[in-house]
């Protein structure tokens, strides 16, 4: 091979090396963006019933222990309501006290016996069951009456009911003090509530929504505690509201 000929090969060799290594590096370097959540479907408003009839049972979670009246997530719901449907007329109703478990609701709603005429109706009930330290089966035997209740009194319709997970108390300053294994015993036995709960819902074609992450965060941002430094905020319930809204156009909307 003459001399000038080798050089011009080995300068052609020389830039289709740097070429590839050059596409490498750069294949190398692309950055892959960061997995995101799909949005949340919206549910289209549509009109509903001139007059709307909502009860809320459970217990302090329900009733806002700590804080206001308007504060709490069923009274902050129904003014949600009331500005997405401005033509309806919605009234509330709560059964519920601080430190009811699910028998103290049940003998509640046997003695009030309200009538079965509600256009939507929540429930979130079990917490006191596991503070008191209730044996398991309590929950098993007397949550799926309370579930064929609430369906009973939202005119047998089981799309008409929402019900609503337990928080968890263990991220709370109230628990803060706690054992490390104490406040993992309280989280594990509210999600076995929680997830029996859920298969019952399942089972009876009712919706059933968790809100137990958002009171999880209870420790890292305060302003989700009330001032008791035990149950939600204000702030807390609106997150409630908010990630319930959708269920609950679909149920007034059907």
């Amino acid at each position: 091979m003459k001399p000038h000929f080798k050089q011009i090969v080995i300068v052609i060799l020389s830039i289709f090396l740097l070429s590839c290594s050059a596409e490498q590096s750069d294949s190398e370097n692309i950055s892959v963006p960061p997995a995101t959540s799909p949005p949340t479907a919206e549910v289209p408003t549509a009109p509903i019933s001139k007059s709307i009839n909502y009860l809320a049972l459970g217990d302090s979670y329900t009733i806002g222990q700590s804080v206001c009246e308007t504060c709490r997530y069923p009274e902050q719901l129904k003014a949600k309501l009331q500005t997405i449907y401005p033509e309806t007329a919605f009234s509330l109703k709560v059964i519920a006290t601080t430190g009811w478990t699910t028998a103290n609701l049940i003998s509640a709603i046997n003695s009030q016996n309200p009538e079965s005429n509600y256009d939507l109706v929540t429930l979130l009930i079990g917490v006191n069951n596991q503070y008191q330290h209730l044996d398991f089966s309590v929950y098993e035997k007397e949550f799926p009456q309370l579930l064929d209740k609430a369906i009973a009194l939202a005119k047998g319709n089981n799309k008409k009911v929402i019900v609503l997970s337990i928080p968890d108390y263990a991220y709370t300053p109230f628990a803060a003090n706690y054992t490390d294994s104490n406040r993992m015993k309280i989280s594990n036995e509210i999600n076995q509530y929680n997830s029996f709960a859920e298969r019952c819902c399942i089972s009876r074609n009712v919706a059933f929504i968790s809100i137990t992450d958002i009171t999880r965060q209870g420790l890292n941002n305060p302003s989700l505690v009330a001032s008791d430094g035990l149950h939600p905020s204000e702030t807390a319930y609106k997150m409630f509201v908010d990630r319930i809204l959708p269920q609950v156009k679909t149920a007034l909307q059907k």
